[in-house]
């Protein structure tokens, strides 16, 4: 693994922000970016896996591609993953675990195929060193994922360990919650940034707030967490603790932003404050408890965002049919000069809300397909649309 060589690398990232975590990673110093179908394929030199870990807002994880080719059957892959360099990357004593994802596969068995690969790296360390490591499903030191399409397979080391979407920085949550690289996503494509007045009405668990707060103050989002590169045998613990505290000496002071929470439900603006204060950024933001119908807006033009209730409870779907042409009025008389944006599984909104859509964005909250609406505000009001999602 030599330092300066070019190494492949695939970060994945929540469908339909493929665009945006391109844009990002190039401006990281990411090298031939190109998106596919969940994720980003691009090339650096090994320690930008470092910085790509440290500073991506929206990858889920950062992968280091260390073998394809083609096959026919499990055996094709156990011998290209039993001829790679195990020994040279980690230590016998560290856990293990792998994750197999295809597509058009011809095999029948993802666990079959899981289990050769597993066999092969075992196999290899109890050939050169006597031992084989231990398999541990939950908290892994080393992640082996691969990747099979019809013809051809993709071995990668992870390089991130515990998804990056996990900061170490909310403590409290709420139900369905916002996963964080999908709201910083969310933040990117609706063209926020830091300065503009930013008003997330149904803030929940406030993890729209918590993304917000860190890119105006230019927080890293990994600057608190660990990583599993740390584990690899070629870790630069000097670059890396030299890339850390660089960073970090980059940090703006915490300071009142032009960021606004609220939320009807005490709870749950309890646990935004939770989040926030275990964050340090409690003084960043301005929380109110409101009803999304009485609030008025907090500047003269701004970006609202925000993610309702589903409505997948027994009870919640006519309450939200009543609720979205009470919010469209709301808009219309008290947020004119704004732009709204909703991220929604409902895809009734357009038609209830009484308002022109401007962009229907798809995206996936996990395996939920969502749209993002975006409402533009203008002074005198807007027409009501009719066209489907």
């Amino acid at each position: 693994m030599m330092r300066n060589s070019t190494h492949q690398f695939f970060a994945p990232c929540p469908h339909g922000l493929e665009d945006v975590l391109a844009d990002e990673l190039v401006q990281l110093g990411a090298q031939a970016a190109t998106t596919a179908e969940g994720g980003v394929r691009f090339s650096g030199d090994f320690p930008f896996c470092y910085k790509a870990n440290l500073e991506s807002r929206i990858a889920s994880r950062v992968l280091w591609q260390i073998a394809s080719g083609g096959y026919r059957d499990e055996d094709d892959i156990y011998k290209v993953a039993y001829d790679l360099p195990w020994t040279d990357w980690f230590d016998v004593g560290r856990t293990l675990m792998v994750k197999v994802s295809a597509q058009k596969c011809p095999l029948k068995s993802l666990d079959f195929i899981t289990l050769k690969i597993k066999d092969a790296a075992c196999d290899k360390f109890r050939k050169l060193v006597g031992y084989r490591p231990s398999i541990d499903t939950r908290e892994p030191d080393m992640r082996i994922h691969a990747f099979l399409g019809a013809t051809r397979f993709i071995l990668y080391l992870d390089t991130s360990g515990e998804a990056l979407f996990k900061r170490g920085l909310r403590k409290t949550s709420v139900a369905a919650p916002l996963r964080e690289n999908l709201a910083a996503g969310i933040l990117r494509l609706v063209g926020w940034t830091p300065g503009m007045p930013l008003l997330d009405p149904m803030c929940g668990g406030g993890t729209f707030l918590l993304e917000a707060a860190q890119m105006a103050l230019n927080i890293a989002p990994g600057i608190e967490r660990n990583f599993a590169f740390e584990k690899l045998k070629n870790y630069d613990s000097r670059s890396w603790r030299t890339l850390r505290d660089t960073r970090r000496a980059q940090q703006l002071a915490v300071e009142p932003l032009a960021i606004y929470g609220s939320d009807l439900h005490g709870d749950a603006l309890e646990a935004a404050r939770e989040n926030l204060a275990a964050a340090g950024l409690a003084d960043a933001v301005h929380l109110t408890q409101a009803d999304i119908l009485e609030i008025s807006a907090p500047a003269e033009r701004g970006i609202m965002v925000t993610n309702p209730p589903y409505g997948v409870r027994i009870g919640e779907q006519p309450e939200l049919a009543a609720l979205y042409p009470m919010l469209g009025d709301l808009l219309k008389k008290r947020f004119a000069g704004w732009n709204a944006y909703i991220f929604t599984a409902d895809m009734r909104l357009p038609k209830l809300i009484r308002l022109s859509v401007s962009r229907r964005i798809p995206l996936f909250n996990g395996a939920l397909e969502c749209r993002l609406y975006e409402l533009k505000m203008v002074a005198g009001g807007m027409k009501r649309t009719t066209k489907s999602s």
